[in-house]
């Protein structure tokens, strides 16, 4: 199963019609969670919004998950070890407040399990992938440092 989230507060119609376009040629069953979006997407099992507990689960359930590039999709890909396709909201789209989620994309595109989706029409390939690598629940190397002098610390201790 593929979970689809884009959040509570805005919809992503843009995400949310390729994936149901998608959904139509693939063999397996996406869930999207849109928040308040009541588009007809015949193909995608729609969830509007999901309890915290039903979200764990349909989370944890999931072979792979799209996202809109919010941080609580990338922590909990990381949580439940999942991988991980983000497709940033844009501002000149009028899709958000600012162009936040772009940055964001920008400072994860490359790390374990992140994969970046800059335009829809691109969604396609990776969620074929075969070898996609689950998120790691683990520091990136810039703050290996830390880690270390924390290790370190402690072990002194």
């Amino acid at each position: 199963m593929i979970f689809v989230t884009t959040g509570t507060q805005l919809p992503f119609p843009r995400l949310i019609a390729e994936m149901d376009r998608l959904a139509f040629e693939l063999e397996e069953t996406v869930v999207a969670q849109v928040g308040p979006d009541d588009a007809e997407r015949p193909n995608l099992d729609l969830r509007g919004r999901m309890s915290p507990e039903e979200f764990e689960a349909t989370f944890k359930a999931a072979r792979l998950v799209v996202a809109h590039a919010g941080v609580g999709s990338v922590l909990s890909a990381r949580r439940y070890g999942k991988p991980l396709i983000l497709v940033p909201r844009r501002f000149s789209l009028g899709e958000h407040r600012n162009d936040h989620q772009f940055a964001t994309a920008q400072a994860l595109d490359g790390r374990e399990g992140i994969y970046v989706a800059w335009e829809v029409d691109e969604i396609g390939a990776l969620v074929r992938r075969t070898e996609l690598r689950p998120a790691e629940d683990r520091p990136g190397p810039e703050l290996q440092p830390l880690v270390s002098a924390v290790r370190n610390f402690l072990l002194e201790r």
